[in-house]
């Protein structure tokens, strides 16, 4: 019974957010191009997320909120094990809207109304395995870390089907240094346990999202970056490795 119930409820989500975003999307991309704010589109996507969280019956929880940097730019390394933790860090990290940018995998560009709402935000497209793509892409991103400008990174590149953590590719943090950036790691718990890989199916479970502390760049050089590499990726692991 309790899976027929979050079977219904995840059916009310994707219809009622699919809604949401044809609906609202539109005007509030003309508005940002007229404008050339795009704190609404932040402030709007915000809104489906909650409706999302609600409708599904998610809850978020966050710890050492603290380490969110608020008054300066700063890269989010955050592990993924599922579809729904992309949209939780989001919220999650709302308080440095609009200064908040994603790195992300470049095939969501096929999304056609939250492809837009990516190039007026600023968020940038990377093609992993693409060098000549990825560099420019990366020294774009590092150049927005300069003008104040944070960002959210999956460094796994994929999720991870069991949940443990995969290891880590390299670009954000050549970004982070680049940029002169802090590094702060990120863990989302209960998210697999939400939506597993592979299913369509939410369920109305606890998230918890934890902040490490940040991991400095100053001074670092690109012959700095396994290590940089590493230390984010135990403290990832750490922050996983936390009692609740």
């Amino acid at each position: 019974m309790s899976t027929l119930i979050a079977a219904i409820r995840s059916l009310a989500t994707y219809v009622a957010v699919s809604l949401y975003v044809l609906l609202l999307g539109p005007p509030f991309l003309v508005l940002a191009f007229l404008t050339k704010r795009v704190l609404p589109l932040y402030r709007a996507a915000s809104g489906g997320v909650r409706l999302g969280l609600w409708l599904s019956g998610m809850k978020m929880v966050i710890r050492h909120a603290e380490h969110i940097q608020l008054d300066r730019a700063a890269v989010y390394a955050v592990n993924h094990a599922s579809n729904v933790e992309p949209p939780i860090i989001y919220l999650a990290l709302k308080d440095l809207f609009p200064r908040l940018r994603i790195l992300y995998k470049a095939e969501l560009r096929k999304l056609p109304i939250l492809v837009r709402a990516f190039d007026l935000a600023g968020f940038v497209p990377l093609e992993r395995g693409n060098r000549d793509q990825s560099l420019p892409a990366i020294e774009r991103a590092a150049a927005a870390l300069r003008e104040g400008n944070s960002f959210l990174i999956f460094p796994e590149g994929t999720r991870s089907r069991t949940g443990e953590l995969l290891p880590f590719k390299k670009g954000g943090f050549i970004m982070a240094i680049q940029g002169q950036a802090p590094v702060v790691p990120a863990a989302i718990k209960g998210a697999r346990n939400a939506m597993k890989k592979g299913s369509l199916i939410i369920r109305p479970v606890q998230v918890t999202v934890s902040f490490g502390a940040p991991i400095a760049t100053t001074g670092l050089t690109l012959e700095d970056r396994d290590e940089l590499v590493a230390t984010a990726r135990n403290a990832v692991a750490s922050l996983l490795a936390e009692e609740a």
